[in-house]
């Protein structure tokens, strides 16, 4: 049912309550579960993002159907329908309509999550040690597409015998990285300015360049018009000027942005011209073909040499804690995890099919670890283990996938099943692979580089976890 017709039959004020309930019910019921499994998984010391994807599955699809995507075909909650009906005095029915209808708002407070949140691991990074390690960084990012790509087409095409399309389309579901994972676990664990932390989040923005580029190719050959080279170099120098532009403007653009703050006087100036900064970068990147979160990250970037980065920093940091938590709750929710029982016949191709593509994914990215030379003591298994998460991007191409109709149900689980394995497995080995230092080093200093072990990924001394 559409909104206006919604209108004529309950009335635009008992519509306007019944809106309110919802939005903030569940705001209410996100952050008050996130909170509570993030406190527990700090004592159990292990990343809070783990706790905010565990509330998701308890609060969506897989759980109490408190929070389901549209697009999830599960139902919402009884008590939850009838307690807002008997609150609002609306109709079990117009209920459902009405969240369906309002759902796309909590999408976009969770999607200014995820630009913050990369806008602030732009922010935190260093750009003269980024530009050191970009050479490591595009190794690390090839070596973890191609051999994910290749492993996981050439297993479903000789293993499984699935047609072309679909298992080119797998593969490519493989090569995806999070970045938004990575970016908040390295930066929980205090890595995010180490050596590791910049190669992984280097290689996580040129993964997002190239499995964009990889995306568009598959899309292309699936939709059955053929593959053109002409579209295809258009994005890849779109790309490449992007990052060029990114660059420059964080070598030119900081002093024009403190001398604009220096001279504004209202309150929450920094926030404002911050968000602007951010808001800009994003429509052009998308405006350009690319993701707009490749621009929330170059964002934070061209502002990492300006003389107010403390005080963009102190200003985003609280968005990041409020809507970056709707972001990882709601990849949480839409985690099936019916798919998991064994028991159902109907799910065991399935399961045969995820624990080939959960393999092939972990190792894939693992070895790009051991994939770049570096004269300097590294720790290789956390970068391998940095790139593993699939995250939000799986879950994106898996959606496209599902869309296009080139997946059959036991694939569809199978790619599902790779994406929360990587997803959640990430989180935990890193927390493992990263120890936590003795008391009194807060932040894991130069030495642990030295403990590091260049060739084997032996486990290092790291740095305490952040407050949560």
């Amino acid at each position: 049912m559409s909104l206006p017709a919604l209108l004529l039959d309950i009335g635009s004020h008992q519509m306007e309550v019944v809106e309110t309930l919802i939005q903030v019910g569940r705001f209410l019921v996100i952050f008050l579960a996130a909170r509570a499994l993030a406190e527990l998984m700090v004592r159990l010391q292990l990343p809070t993002i783990l706790g905010e994807l565990v509330a998701g599955v308890l609060l969506g699809v897989s759980g109490l159907h408190l929070i389901l995507p549209p697009d999830s075909q599960a139902q919402l909650s009884e008590a939850a329908v009838q307690l807002l009906a008997a609150i609002s005095g609306a109709e079990p029915g117009q209920i459902g309509a009405i969240y369906a209808e309002t759902f796309p708002s909590l999408l976009s407070v969770a999607q200014i999550g995820l630009f913050a949140l990369l806008f602030l691991t732009g922010l935190e990074c260093d750009l003269d040690e980024l530009m050191a390690v970009g050479l490591q960084a595009s190794t690390v990012a090839v070596t973890g597409v191609l051999v994910p790509f290749a492993l996981g087409t050439g297993g479903l095409l000789l293993l499984f015998q699935l047609p072309l399309i679909p298992a080119v389309f797998a593969g490519a579901a493989m090569t995806a990285t999070s970045i938004g994972i990575t970016a908040s676990v390295f930066g929980e664990l205090q890595w995010l300015k180490r050596r590791e932390g910049q190669i992984v989040i280097g290689a996580a923005v040129l993964d997002d360049i190239l499995g964009i580029v990889i995306l568009a190719v598959v899309v292309a050959l699936a939709g059955g018009g053929g593959f053109s080279l002409k579209p295809l170099l258009a994005l890849v120098a779109a790309a490449a000027a992007f990052v060029v532009a990114s660059i420059l403007l964080s070598r030119r653009a900081a002093p024009a942005f403190d001398w604009l703050i220096d001279r504004l006087r209202a309150p929450g100036d920094v926030a404002v011209a911050a968000f602007v900064v951010l808001t800009g970068s994003c429509f052009v990147a998308q405006a350009i073909g690319l993701e707009a979160a490749l621009g929330a990250f170059a964002a934070g970037l061209i502002l990492s040499g300006s003389k107010h980065r403390k005080a963009i920093d102190t200003a985003v940091k609280p968005l990041v804690a409020l809507f970056a938590t709707v972001f990882f709750v709601l990849i949480g929710t839409g985690m099936d995890l019916s798919v998991l029982n064994p028991f159902e016949p109907a799910n065991r191709p399935g399961l045969v099919m995820a624990a080939f593509l959960l393999v092939v994914a972990v190792l894939g990215k693992v070895v790009s670890g051991w994939s770049y030379l570096s004269a300097e003591p590294s720790n290789r298994l956390v970068v391998g283990l940095g790139m593993m998460p699939r995250g939000e991007v799986g879950l994106i191409f898996l959606g496209l996938g599902s869309q296009a109709g080139l997946l059959n149900s036991s694939l569809e689980a199978a790619i599902l099943l790779m994406v929360i394995g990587t997803t959640f497995l990430a989180p935990i080995l890193l927390r493992l692979v990263i120890k936590t230092p003795p008391s009194g080093d807060p932040g894991g200093d130069a030495s642990a580089d030295a403990d590091a072990d260049t060739d084997t990924g032996a486990e290092v001394a790291g740095a305490a976890k952040a407050p949560a």
